[in-house]
């Protein structure tokens, strides 16, 4: 039986598609954008606030799921620019400092609302 898994309070994904879904002891985060769910506004200052931006609603779906950082075995990076690489791994490293999970990145030619970065992952028990 799978289970969707939304932000709490967030809007509701644009399209027919879900944050998170689980499935056994699976977690499946869709790609996230640099969008503040409370407040429905684009953080993309830098690539380093957008960055963390990605991250922090990754960590809220992750956690809503009942799931840890720990657990995220996966992440799928996606640049609009690779010379942004060595920002987004700066800040990458906050969230998975020991162990970090598998991982590739890849520069696109464009991210949904033209944003600098997106990531996915996948996290199991």
């Amino acid at each position: 039986m799978k289970k969707i898994i939304q932000i709490p309070n967030a809007p509701a994904p644009i399209g027919p598609y879900s944050q998170a879904v689980v499935k056994g002891k699976i977690l499946y985060v869709s790609g996230q954008i640099p969008l503040c769910p409370m407040e429905g506004e684009l953080r993309c200052g830098t690539i380093q606030e957008a960055t963390n931006q990605v991250l922090t609603n990754i960590k809220v779906l992750v956690e809503t799921a009942g799931f840890t950082m720990d657990d995220v075995v996966k992440c799928s990076i996606f640049l609009k620019n690779m010379d942004d690489f060595a920002a987004v791994n700066a800040v990458y490293e906050t969230y998975f400092s020991e162990m970090p999970p598998a991982r590739e990145t890849v520069q696109v030619s464009k991210l949904p609302l033209d944003v600098p970065v997106e990531i996915s992952c996948i996290a199991q028990r």
